[in-house]
């Protein structure tokens, strides 16, 4: 646990926001390769991927406004 922690520390803003990208990008290649998640992404309501976007927004934004 401590290696995980000494590595974190060297990452900076611009590293997270290109595994953000990478994250995405990946995500974005299975759905275009793979018909079957591409049929479950359009299947699904629209709105459930905003609703975990915000679930998962929350402690984030939380932390970087009122923290």
């Amino acid at each position: 646990m401590k290696k995980l922690d000494k590595r974190m520390k060297r990452l900076d803003v611009m590293d997270i926001g290109l595994i953000k990208l990478a994250v995405a990008a990946g995500i974005l290649f299975v759905i275009t390769i793979w018909p079957a998640a591409m049929s479950w992404v359009h299947s699904v309501n629209t709105w459930y991927f905003l609703i975990a976007f915000v679930i998962f927004a929350i402690r984030p934004g939380y932390r970087f406004w009122f923290k």
